[in-house]
Protein backbone atom coordinates (compact mmCIF):
# COMPACT_ATOMS: atom_id res chain seq x y z
CA UNK A 1 0.00 0.00 0.00
CA UNK A 2 1.33 3.71 -0.87
CA UNK A 3 0.09 6.99 0.46
CA UNK A 4 0.36 10.34 -0.02
CA UNK A 5 0.91 13.24 2.21
CA UNK A 6 -2.80 12.96 3.04
CA UNK A 7 -3.10 10.21 5.18
CA UNK A 8 -6.97 9.82 4.56
CA UNK A 9 -6.08 8.72 1.51
CA UNK A 10 -4.66 5.58 0.84
CA UNK A 11 -3.62 3.47 -2.80
CA UNK A 12 -3.97 -0.16 -3.11
CA UNK A 13 -3.23 -2.48 -6.10
CA UNK A 14 -6.22 -4.44 -7.32
CA UNK A 15 -5.88 -8.21 -6.60
CA UNK A 16 -8.39 -10.88 -5.61
CA UNK A 17 -12.65 -10.80 -6.50
CA UNK A 18 -14.08 -8.13 -3.57
CA UNK A 19 -11.73 -5.59 -4.68
CA UNK A 20 -12.26 -6.16 -8.34
CA UNK A 21 -15.88 -5.43 -8.08
CA UNK A 22 -14.96 -2.48 -6.26
CA UNK A 23 -12.41 -1.59 -9.03
CA UNK A 24 -15.80 -1.99 -11.91
CA UNK A 25 -18.52 -0.34 -9.17
CA UNK A 26 -17.09 2.83 -8.94
CA UNK A 27 -17.84 4.79 -11.73
CA UNK A 28 -21.68 4.20 -11.02
CA UNK A 29 -20.95 6.84 -8.10
CA UNK A 30 -18.91 8.64 -10.04
CA UNK A 31 -21.88 9.43 -12.65
CA UNK A 32 -25.05 8.53 -10.70
CA UNK A 33 -25.72 12.44 -11.51
CA UNK A 34 -24.75 12.54 -14.87
CA UNK A 35 -27.90 12.54 -16.89
CA UNK A 36 -25.74 11.29 -20.15
CA UNK A 37 -23.28 8.55 -18.53
CA UNK A 38 -24.38 5.21 -19.79
CA UNK A 39 -23.02 2.38 -17.63
CA UNK A 40 -21.13 0.15 -20.16
CA UNK A 41 -22.49 -3.64 -19.60
CA UNK A 42 -20.80 -5.12 -16.27
CA UNK A 43 -20.19 -8.88 -18.06
CA UNK A 44 -18.00 -6.92 -20.77
CA UNK A 45 -15.71 -4.79 -18.49
CA UNK A 46 -14.82 -8.08 -15.97
CA UNK A 47 -14.21 -9.83 -19.52
CA UNK A 48 -11.90 -7.08 -20.41
CA UNK A 49 -9.63 -7.67 -16.98
CA UNK A 50 -9.84 -11.19 -17.40
CA UNK A 51 -7.02 -14.03 -18.70
CA UNK A 52 -9.73 -14.20 -21.64
CA UNK A 53 -8.68 -11.37 -23.10
CA UNK A 54 -5.91 -11.60 -25.43
CA UNK A 55 -4.47 -8.32 -25.10
CA UNK A 56 -2.55 -9.73 -21.54
CA UNK A 57 -0.73 -12.17 -23.73
CA UNK A 58 1.28 -9.63 -25.08
CA UNK A 59 1.01 -7.08 -22.19
CA UNK A 60 1.55 -6.37 -18.81
CA UNK A 61 -0.28 -4.54 -15.99
CA UNK A 62 -1.28 -3.42 -12.69
CA UNK A 63 -4.74 -2.01 -11.31
CA UNK A 64 -5.21 0.69 -8.02
CA UNK A 65 -8.19 1.70 -5.99
CA UNK A 66 -8.07 4.74 -4.21
CA UNK A 67 -9.59 4.87 -0.39
CA UNK A 68 -10.57 7.60 1.36
CA UNK A 69 -11.33 6.23 5.27
CA UNK A 70 -12.36 2.91 3.43
CA UNK A 71 -14.72 4.41 0.58
CA UNK A 72 -13.58 4.05 -3.19
CA UNK A 73 -12.82 7.45 -4.59
CA UNK A 74 -10.73 6.85 -7.70
CA UNK A 75 -9.24 4.15 -9.73
CA UNK A 76 -6.68 3.88 -12.56
CA UNK A 77 -4.67 1.39 -14.55
CA UNK A 78 -0.94 1.28 -16.13
CA UNK A 79 -0.28 -1.12 -18.65
CA UNK A 80 3.06 -1.81 -21.11
CA UNK A 81 1.76 -3.44 -24.22
CA UNK A 82 4.83 -5.23 -25.64
CA UNK A 83 3.38 -5.17 -29.16
CA UNK A 84 4.07 -1.18 -29.04
CA UNK A 85 7.49 -1.74 -27.42
CA UNK A 86 8.43 -4.03 -30.94
CA UNK A 87 6.82 -1.11 -33.27
CA UNK A 88 8.39 2.14 -31.43
CA UNK A 89 11.07 1.47 -29.42
CA UNK A 90 10.73 4.29 -27.20
CA UNK A 91 10.22 2.79 -23.35
CA UNK A 92 6.50 4.02 -23.01
CA UNK A 93 3.67 3.01 -20.74
CA UNK A 94 0.01 3.31 -20.67
CA UNK A 95 -2.67 4.75 -17.88
CA UNK A 96 -5.94 4.14 -17.91
CA UNK A 97 -9.56 3.66 -16.78
CA UNK A 98 -8.99 6.30 -15.02
CA UNK A 99 -12.23 7.68 -12.52
CA UNK A 100 -11.91 9.78 -9.48
CA UNK A 101 -13.60 12.41 -7.53
CA UNK A 102 -13.32 15.98 -7.93
CA UNK A 103 -9.98 16.05 -5.86
CA UNK A 104 -6.50 16.80 -6.43
CA UNK A 105 -5.33 14.86 -3.69
CA UNK A 106 -6.51 11.91 -5.60
CA UNK A 107 -5.32 12.32 -8.81
CA UNK A 108 -2.19 12.82 -6.94
CA UNK A 109 -2.34 9.40 -5.00
CA UNK A 110 -3.06 7.65 -8.17
CA UNK A 111 -0.86 9.13 -11.09
CA UNK A 112 1.60 8.89 -8.15
CA UNK A 113 0.98 4.96 -7.84
CA UNK A 114 0.95 4.36 -11.70
CA UNK A 115 3.81 6.31 -12.12
CA UNK A 116 5.92 4.59 -9.59
CA UNK A 117 5.02 0.83 -11.31
CA UNK A 118 6.00 1.81 -14.71
CA UNK A 119 8.75 3.52 -13.75
CA UNK A 120 10.12 0.32 -11.76
CA UNK A 121 9.17 -1.64 -14.62
CA UNK A 122 11.89 0.59 -17.24
CA UNK A 123 9.58 3.11 -18.84
CA UNK A 124 10.35 6.62 -19.53
CA UNK A 125 7.40 8.15 -20.53
CA UNK A 126 3.56 7.59 -19.43
CA UNK A 127 1.03 8.28 -22.29
CA UNK A 128 -3.20 7.63 -21.90
CA UNK A 129 -5.73 7.52 -21.32
CA UNK A 130 -5.76 4.00 -22.78
CA UNK A 131 -8.73 1.47 -21.92
CA UNK A 132 -6.68 -0.99 -22.32
CA UNK A 133 -4.81 -0.10 -25.48
CA UNK A 134 -4.31 2.16 -28.59
CA UNK A 135 -7.25 -0.22 -30.75
CA UNK A 136 -9.72 0.10 -27.92
CA UNK A 137 -10.94 2.87 -25.96
CA UNK A 138 -8.50 5.81 -26.47
CA UNK A 139 -8.45 9.52 -24.99
CA UNK A 140 -10.05 11.58 -22.17
CA UNK A 141 -13.47 13.89 -22.82
CA UNK A 142 -12.15 16.68 -22.96
CA UNK A 143 -15.93 18.68 -24.84
CA UNK A 144 -18.86 17.10 -25.62
CA UNK A 145 -19.80 16.18 -21.91
CA UNK A 146 -24.01 16.83 -22.89
CA UNK A 147 -24.39 13.82 -24.87
CA UNK A 148 -24.53 10.16 -24.34
CA UNK A 149 -21.34 8.17 -25.41
CA UNK A 150 -21.89 5.76 -27.72
CA UNK A 151 -20.96 2.18 -28.06
CA UNK A 152 -17.07 1.85 -26.70
CA UNK A 153 -16.32 5.45 -26.26
CA UNK A 154 -15.25 6.78 -23.57
CA UNK A 155 -17.37 9.35 -20.89
CA UNK A 156 -15.63 11.82 -18.33
CA UNK A 157 -16.13 14.40 -16.01
CA UNK A 158 -15.39 18.23 -16.52
CA UNK A 159 -12.80 17.57 -13.72
CA UNK A 160 -11.07 15.10 -15.64
CA UNK A 161 -9.26 17.06 -17.78
CA UNK A 162 -7.75 19.72 -15.63
CA UNK A 163 -7.21 17.12 -12.85
CA UNK A 164 -4.48 15.07 -15.45
CA UNK A 165 -3.00 18.35 -16.26
CA UNK A 166 -2.22 19.30 -12.85
CA UNK A 167 -0.33 15.90 -12.47
CA UNK A 168 1.84 16.98 -15.55
CA UNK A 169 0.39 15.57 -18.28
CA UNK A 170 0.42 17.57 -21.55
CA UNK A 171 -2.06 16.94 -24.86
CA UNK A 172 -0.26 14.88 -27.12
CA UNK A 173 -2.91 14.20 -29.71
CA UNK A 174 -6.52 15.45 -29.89
CA UNK A 175 -9.19 13.15 -31.45
CA UNK A 176 -12.54 14.00 -32.91
CA UNK A 177 -15.79 12.62 -32.88
CA UNK A 178 -18.79 13.48 -35.71
CA UNK A 179 -21.44 12.63 -36.25
CA UNK A 180 -23.50 11.95 -39.62
CA UNK A 181 -27.04 11.08 -40.77
CA UNK A 182 -27.21 7.85 -43.11
CA UNK A 183 -29.72 9.83 -45.43
CA UNK A 184 -26.87 12.74 -46.51
CA UNK A 185 -26.61 13.56 -50.02
CA UNK A 186 -23.68 12.18 -51.93
CA UNK A 187 -21.62 15.06 -53.56
CA UNK A 188 -21.92 14.51 -57.09
CA UNK A 189 -18.02 14.87 -57.25
CA UNK A 190 -17.19 11.97 -55.46
CA UNK A 191 -20.43 10.33 -57.32
CA UNK A 192 -18.77 11.14 -60.48
CA UNK A 193 -15.04 9.55 -59.24
CA UNK A 194 -16.92 6.40 -57.83
CA UNK A 195 -18.88 5.98 -61.23
CA UNK A 196 -15.35 5.84 -63.22
CA UNK A 197 -13.56 3.49 -61.26
CA UNK A 198 -17.07 0.59 -60.70
CA UNK A 199 -15.78 -1.62 -63.40
CA UNK A 200 -12.71 -2.03 -61.25
CA UNK A 201 -14.09 -1.62 -57.99
CA UNK A 202 -16.93 -3.81 -56.23
CA UNK A 203 -18.08 -3.13 -52.51
CA UNK A 204 -19.54 -6.37 -50.59
CA UNK A 205 -20.46 -7.38 -47.16
CA UNK A 206 -18.69 -9.66 -44.99
CA UNK A 207 -19.10 -13.20 -46.01
CA UNK A 208 -20.66 -15.40 -43.19
CA UNK A 209 -19.71 -18.65 -44.66
CA UNK A 210 -16.40 -17.59 -45.02
CA UNK A 211 -16.06 -15.00 -42.02
CA UNK A 212 -12.10 -16.03 -40.74
CA UNK A 213 -11.43 -15.33 -43.89
CA UNK A 214 -12.66 -12.11 -44.43
CA UNK A 215 -11.41 -11.06 -40.71
CA UNK A 216 -7.62 -12.04 -42.01
CA UNK A 217 -8.72 -9.74 -45.25
CA UNK A 218 -9.65 -7.20 -42.78
CA UNK A 219 -6.39 -7.41 -40.18
CA UNK A 220 -3.93 -6.70 -43.29
CA UNK A 221 -5.97 -4.02 -44.31
CA UNK A 222 -5.80 -2.47 -41.32
CA UNK A 223 -2.48 -3.24 -40.23
CA UNK A 224 -1.14 -1.50 -43.85
CA UNK A 225 -3.48 1.32 -44.03
CA UNK A 226 -3.04 2.65 -40.19
CA UNK A 227 0.78 1.99 -39.91
CA UNK A 228 2.07 5.02 -40.46
CA UNK A 229 -0.77 6.65 -38.10
CA UNK A 230 0.39 8.53 -34.78
CA UNK A 231 0.48 5.83 -32.16
CA UNK A 232 0.00 3.13 -34.23
CA UNK A 233 0.26 -0.62 -32.52
CA UNK A 234 -0.36 -3.77 -35.21
CA UNK A 235 -3.70 -5.45 -34.46
CA UNK A 236 -3.39 -8.80 -33.23
CA UNK A 237 -4.72 -11.88 -35.22
CA UNK A 238 -6.05 -13.56 -32.15
CA UNK A 239 -7.39 -10.16 -30.71
CA UNK A 240 -9.20 -9.50 -34.01
CA UNK A 241 -10.45 -12.73 -34.78
CA UNK A 242 -12.25 -13.15 -31.49
CA UNK A 243 -13.45 -9.61 -32.03
CA UNK A 244 -14.96 -10.20 -35.28
CA UNK A 245 -16.35 -13.51 -34.15
CA UNK A 246 -18.53 -11.66 -31.58
CA UNK A 247 -19.39 -8.23 -33.83
CA UNK A 248 -21.21 -10.56 -36.25
CA UNK A 249 -23.61 -12.29 -33.78
CA UNK A 250 -24.63 -8.83 -33.16
CA UNK A 251 -25.47 -7.35 -36.62
CA UNK A 252 -26.20 -7.66 -40.26
CA UNK A 253 -23.58 -8.74 -42.38
CA UNK A 254 -24.01 -5.55 -44.48
CA UNK A 255 -22.82 -3.70 -41.66
CA UNK A 256 -19.22 -4.69 -42.24
CA UNK A 257 -18.07 -3.64 -46.03
CA UNK A 258 -15.15 -4.47 -48.00
CA UNK A 259 -13.69 -3.11 -51.67
CA UNK A 260 -12.02 -4.74 -53.70
CA UNK A 261 -9.65 -3.06 -56.91
CA UNK A 262 -9.42 -5.59 -59.61
CA UNK A 263 -10.20 -8.64 -57.30
CA UNK A 264 -8.12 -7.18 -54.67
CA UNK A 265 -9.16 -6.33 -50.89
CA UNK A 266 -7.73 -2.16 -50.82
CA UNK A 267 -10.63 -0.62 -48.15
CA UNK A 268 -12.81 -1.79 -45.34
CA UNK A 269 -15.29 -0.22 -43.35
CA UNK A 270 -17.15 -1.31 -39.81
CA UNK A 271 -20.79 0.03 -38.85
CA UNK A 272 -21.77 -0.94 -35.17
CA UNK A 273 -25.89 -0.78 -33.71
CA UNK A 274 -25.10 1.72 -30.93
CA UNK A 275 -24.87 -0.84 -27.67
CA UNK A 276 -24.99 1.87 -25.44
CA UNK A 277 -28.52 2.92 -26.61
CA UNK A 278 -30.63 -0.79 -26.48
CA UNK A 279 -28.62 -0.76 -22.78
CA UNK A 280 -29.02 2.73 -22.01
CA UNK A 281 -31.59 1.60 -19.15
CA UNK A 282 -30.10 -1.55 -17.81
CA UNK A 283 -27.09 -0.11 -15.27
CA UNK A 284 -24.97 -2.34 -16.62
CA UNK A 285 -26.74 -5.51 -15.81
CA UNK A 286 -28.29 -8.13 -17.77
CA UNK A 287 -29.77 -10.30 -14.66
CA UNK A 288 -32.63 -11.11 -14.89
CA UNK A 289 -33.95 -10.00 -17.64
CA UNK A 290 -31.41 -7.42 -19.33
CA UNK A 291 -30.51 -10.25 -21.78
CA UNK A 292 -34.08 -10.87 -23.41
CA UNK A 293 -34.52 -6.97 -23.14
CA UNK A 294 -30.95 -6.47 -25.19
CA UNK A 295 -31.22 -8.84 -28.05
CA UNK A 296 -35.17 -7.83 -28.65
CA UNK A 297 -33.47 -4.34 -28.85
CA UNK A 298 -30.86 -4.82 -30.90
CA UNK A 299 -32.53 -7.79 -33.39
CA UNK A 300 -36.13 -6.97 -33.36
CA UNK A 301 -36.70 -2.98 -32.78
CA UNK A 302 -32.51 -2.22 -33.43
CA UNK A 303 -31.39 1.11 -32.25
CA UNK A 304 -31.44 3.94 -34.55
CA UNK A 305 -27.66 5.00 -33.75
CA UNK A 306 -24.63 3.32 -34.90
CA UNK A 307 -20.89 3.94 -34.52
CA UNK A 308 -18.37 3.35 -37.46
CA UNK A 309 -15.13 2.37 -34.73
CA UNK A 310 -12.64 1.10 -38.01
CA UNK A 311 -11.82 1.90 -41.70
CA UNK A 312 -9.19 1.96 -43.62
CA UNK A 313 -7.61 1.97 -47.15
CA UNK A 314 -4.32 0.26 -48.12
CA UNK A 315 -1.33 3.01 -47.89
CA UNK A 316 -0.68 2.21 -51.65
CA UNK A 317 -4.06 4.21 -52.33
CA UNK A 318 -4.00 6.74 -49.84
CA UNK A 319 -2.93 9.84 -51.66
CA UNK A 320 -4.34 9.04 -55.24
CA UNK A 321 -7.28 10.16 -56.42
CA UNK A 322 -8.41 6.80 -55.67
CA UNK A 323 -8.04 6.48 -51.91
CA UNK A 324 -10.49 9.06 -50.87
CA UNK A 325 -12.83 7.19 -53.68
CA UNK A 326 -12.35 4.06 -52.38
CA UNK A 327 -12.99 5.80 -48.88
CA UNK A 328 -16.31 7.18 -50.08
CA UNK A 329 -17.81 3.98 -51.63
CA UNK A 330 -17.51 1.43 -48.55
CA UNK A 331 -18.86 4.73 -46.86
CA UNK A 332 -21.79 4.81 -48.78
CA UNK A 333 -22.37 1.41 -48.84
CA UNK A 334 -22.85 1.28 -45.31
CA UNK A 335 -24.39 4.07 -44.77
CA UNK A 336 -27.50 2.47 -47.10
CA UNK A 337 -27.24 -0.79 -45.01
CA UNK A 338 -27.69 1.59 -42.16
CA UNK A 339 -30.68 4.00 -43.60
CA UNK A 340 -32.61 0.61 -44.41
CA UNK A 341 -32.66 -0.17 -40.89
CA UNK A 342 -34.06 3.35 -39.87
CA UNK A 343 -31.07 4.61 -37.71
CA UNK A 344 -30.94 8.34 -37.90
CA UNK A 345 -27.28 9.09 -36.65
CA UNK A 346 -24.13 7.98 -36.73
CA UNK A 347 -20.80 8.68 -35.13
CA UNK A 348 -17.73 8.23 -37.09
CA UNK A 349 -14.63 8.18 -34.69
CA UNK A 350 -12.39 8.41 -33.50
CA UNK A 351 -10.69 10.69 -36.14
CA UNK A 352 -7.39 12.26 -35.75
CA UNK A 353 -7.60 16.30 -35.22
CA UNK A 354 -4.56 16.50 -37.97
CA UNK A 355 -5.87 13.52 -40.43
CA UNK A 356 -7.07 16.44 -42.69
CA UNK A 357 -7.93 14.12 -45.71
CA UNK A 358 -10.23 11.77 -43.65
CA UNK A 359 -11.79 14.66 -41.72
CA UNK A 360 -12.96 15.98 -45.20
CA UNK A 361 -14.33 13.42 -46.58
CA UNK A 362 -16.67 13.49 -43.29
CA UNK A 363 -17.26 17.19 -43.53
CA UNK A 364 -18.09 16.96 -46.80
CA UNK A 365 -21.11 14.23 -46.36
CA UNK A 366 -22.35 16.95 -43.65
CA UNK A 367 -20.67 14.96 -40.87
CA UNK A 368 -19.98 17.99 -37.67
CA UNK A 369 -17.37 17.16 -34.92
CA UNK A 370 -19.21 17.07 -32.07
CA UNK A 371 -16.75 15.39 -29.28
CA UNK A 372 -13.03 15.99 -28.31
CA UNK A 373 -10.86 13.25 -26.74
CA UNK A 374 -7.44 14.18 -25.68
CA UNK A 375 -4.16 11.69 -25.30
CA UNK A 376 -1.72 13.17 -22.47
CA UNK A 377 1.54 12.08 -22.26
CA UNK A 378 4.20 13.21 -19.38
CA UNK A 379 8.24 12.56 -18.99
CA UNK A 380 8.80 9.67 -16.32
Amino acid sequence: MSQNNNVSISVEVVTGAKALRQFLALPHRIYASDPAWIAPLDFMKREQLSKANHFFEHARWRAWIAYRNGITVGRITAQIDEMHLQQHADAVGYFGMLEADDDPAIFSALFGAAEDWLRSEGMQQVRGPFNLHVNEEVGLLVDGFATAPYVLMGHARRWYGPSVEAQGYVGAKDLLAYQVRPDFEAPRVMERLASRVSQRVKVRPIRRKQLLEDARIMLEIFNDAWQKNWGFVPLAESDWLETVSTLAKLMPDDYIQIAEYDGEPVAFIVALPNLNEAAHDLNGRLLPFGWAKLLWRLKVRHPKTARVPLMGVKQSFQHSRLGPTLAFMVIDAVRKALHARGVKDVEMGWILEDNDGMRSIIETIGGVAYKRYRVYQKEL
